[in-house]
């Protein structure tokens, strides 16, 4: 993995106060449908998505695994951006309503309890999980009708509808329920790494090479591209150009691609 892209050796984590996770779909070699599942040498042909973990407040990509759309891709993407961000509770966590995240959530953020003995024969109860009361998890909900979206709602999964509700008003960026942030950079990430635009001769051939462009484009963009919308008014009334990792306090400046890929990923004590 790239170095210094908020990697768990981080001095300090980012000041990450929300979260939105989503898949990126692209394809290796060939179409899914085109793959044989007996035929070793497909696979890894086919669909390739990325899981992202997003910070919509500092445009700051917190991690992502690359690979299958799988629950276990899934469950090491909350575990990864749970570590990247200090292991705190998020305000607010929004996601579709794909299943795994809300097992992924509930198994890296959730307290255990371990419950009493009885003293009655049998095997004691097992050990489980519950939410924190501070967790605030909402899954959007699109209703669509001839192939588009007519409706967007939400709904609560772990919390309340009012603490999730406060927990939005307390968003600097968001005023809804939503996962457009991070949908948003799909489209960004799509124009900087050819080998995932939707309709393109650029696809990916070989499955590694894929997965290393994934993370090259994705991290670099932390700390090497400058987001317009993170400006910042500078004293002398000029405008100071920032990236995600400069809003998110990982960084003080603009880094170029060559510092970015000489910093080495070990710091000596």
């Amino acid at each position: 993995m790239p170095s210094n892209c908020t990697t768990n050796s981080s001095p300090f984590p980012p000041e990450t106060r929300e979260l939105q996770f989503d898949e990126k779909w692209a394809f290796v070699g060939k179409k899914e449908k085109h793959c044989d599942p007996d035929d070793p040498e497909d696979q890894q042909q086919g669909d390739h998505w990325d899981h992202v973990g997003y910070d919509p407040e500092h445009r700051l990509v917190l991690s992502v695994v690359p690979g299958k759309r799988t629950a276990e891709h899934v469950q090491e993407l909350v575990d990864d951006v749970k570590q990247r961000t200090g292991g705190e509770v998020p305000d607010l966590i929004t996601t579709d309503e794909y299943s795994a995240y809300q097992t992924a959530i509930l198994d890296a953020y959730g307290e255990t309890v371990v419950p009493e003995r009885t003293g009655k024969p049998g095997r004691p109860p097992k050990p489980y999980k519950v939410p924190p009361q501070d967790l605030n998890y909402a899954t959007v909900h699109k209703t669509r009708e001839k192939g588009r979206v007519v409706k967007i709602d939400f709904r609560v999964i772990f919390g309340t509808v009012a603490t999730v509700m406060a927990a939005l008003a307390r968003s600097a960026v968001s005023k809804a329920i939503n996962t457009a942030f991070v949908e948003r950079h799909n489209g960004t990430d799509r124009n900087r790494n050819a080998r995932k635009v939707r309709r393109s001769y650029c696809f990916s051939k070989d499955w590694q090479v894929h997965q290393a462009v994934t993370y090259f484009t994705m991290y670099s963009y932390n700390f090497c591209w400058v987001v317009r919308t993170l400006r910042v008014k500078a004293p002398d009334g000029h405008w100071q150009p920032r990236t995600p990792a400069m809003a998110a306090g990982l960084t003080d400046h603009v880094w170029s691609l060559h510092e970015w890929l000489a910093y080495p990923r070990v710091q000596r004590k």
